[in-house]
């Protein structure tokens, strides 16, 4: 394992330049051995739920929620999978549960409601359009070597909160920004 990179932190060209060698590296080798990885990327603030009493903060303005997307499903004639919001062990292994899917040979499409045996959620899905300026799917971009005129296609997976209601309904749980609407997501990170 190596030490994370940090901009700024005493870092140079070279630095970066063999960080995103390692990075490269590690992707290209866990794609090939599993089929895909999944690059989590931390949001900025701290979220926790309504109920929360232990004195966390929801989201301030310009604060970015966590997120978790595959690198590989293009390989599999399929758009790259991302989820916004979920705790980091949550994100992986409903991105993995969708990427096993993917590998048996089920189509996930934009407008599908999907559900798991063993999470209470479902996911309604969306087509992600990773074309600003700044890519969100860093990684997937970098991995086949896309850019903004031809990005990896990708879906963005809305979870419902424990009633069973998405973002867009009346009364939905989760902070506000915790999962952006699809398509108005543009951070970088």
């Amino acid at each position: 394992m190596h030490p994370p990179y940090r901009p700024g932190c005493g870092s140079n060209e070279i630095m970066l330049q063999q960080w995103l060698y390692q990075e490269d590296a590690w992707m290209r080798h866990t794609v090939r051995s599993h089929g895909w990885a999944i690059q989590a990327v931390f949001g900025t603030g701290r979220w926790a739920p309504s109920e929360c009493s232990c004195g966390c903060r929801h989201s301030d303005e310009g604060d970015s929620p966590p997120f978790a997307y595959t690198v590989g499903m293009f390989g599999f004639g399929h758009p790259e999978l991302l989820v916004f919001g979920l705790p980091i062990g949550t994100a992986h292994r409903t991105l993995n549960e969708l990427g096993e899917r993917v590998r048996h040979g089920q189509r996930l499409r934009p407008g599908e409601l999907v559900t798991f045996e063993c999470w209470p959620h479902r996911l309604h899905l969306f087509e992600f359009s990773d074309d600003g300026d700044v890519p969100v799917l860093v990684a997937a971009q970098r991995f086949y070597g896309a850019n903004q005129a031809r990005p990896v296609p990708a879906i963005q997976c809305v979870w419902d909160d424990r009633w069973g209601r998405f973002p867009w309904e009346p009364g939905y749980d989760p902070p506000a920004g915790l999962q952006p609407m699809p398509g108005t997501f543009r951070d970088g990170g």
